[in-house]
Parts: C-alpha cells; sequence; structure tokens
C-alpha cells in the first residue's frame, strides 16, 4: 500500500503560480503510476494530469496545456504539479492518486480514469482570485 498527502496549495491571484506536492510513503514510490485530479464545489472530480511510473510519459486534460506541468522525483518519493498563469476556474480541491502498476506494464503508461487508481490523497485547496 501505499499513503499520500499534498500539499502547497493556498491562495492566488489570477495569473500566478503555484506547485502542490504530492508525498508518498509506504510501498515502493517507483511501483506506482501516478495522477492529479480536482474538484470544484459541486462539481465531479476531474482528471487534470498523469505521469508514468518512470516519469517519461505525462498527459493533461486540454484546459491545462501549456500552463501546467506534472514532474516526479523517484529518490525523493514525491510528485509535484506546477501550475502556472492560473485562472479562477483552476479553483478546486486537488487530489494526488496512485495506481500500483510495477507487476504489469514497463513503466511507460499513464493513466486518466479515476477508476483506474487506487489510492488517494486528502486533497489540497487552491484558490485563484481574479
Amino acid at each position: 500500500q501505499v499513503q499520500l498527502v499534498e500539499s502547497g496549495g493556498g491562495l492566488v491571484q489570477a495569473g500566478g503560480s503555484l506547485r502542490v506536492s504530492c508525498a508518498a510513503s509506504g510501498r515502493a514510490f517507483s511501483s506506482y503510476a501516478m495522477g492529479w485530479f480536482r474538484q470544484a464545489p459541486g462539481k465531479e472530480r476531474e482528471f487534470v494530469s498523469a505521469i508514468s511510473r518512470n516519469g517519461g510519459n505525462t498527459y493533461y486534460v486540454d484546459s491545462v496545456k501549456g500552463r501546467f506541468t506534472i514532474s516526479r522525483d523517484n529518490a525523493k518519493n514525491t510528485m509535484y504539479l506546477q501550475m502556472n498563469s492560473l485562472k479562477p476556474e483552476d479553483t478546486a480541491a486537488y487530489y494526488c492518486a496512485a495506481r500500483y502498476t510495477a507487476a504489469f506494464d514497463s513503466g511507460n503508461f499513464y493513466y486518466t480514469a479515476k477508476d483506474d487508481y487506487s489510492y488517494w490523497g486528502q486533497g489540497t485547496q487552491v484558490t485563484v482570485s481574479s
């Protein structure tokens, strides 16, 4: 199993930047493909970005492409989401998620559906003011 803890959320003005982090503990971090999701009040939790186990492949929802960057440091058991040019519509609780894939994929795959993930953090709030 793996435990996930997000941090780094906060209040920022539109156009500003934030970096949120996801620290993992438990089973080897490199065994997990990882993803970021977000949920705004009254809305469904939605996919934001994903990264493969080896960090070599990434994917973004169209609304954040060119503004957000996902990365991971397997030596530090941590994943990051650098968010630039933030917009009020980016306001949400941001959740990291993990999927154990070491037994069945080569490390190059990412996953984009909520149901792909078994482990979730508690979330960190990002609020973008206009």
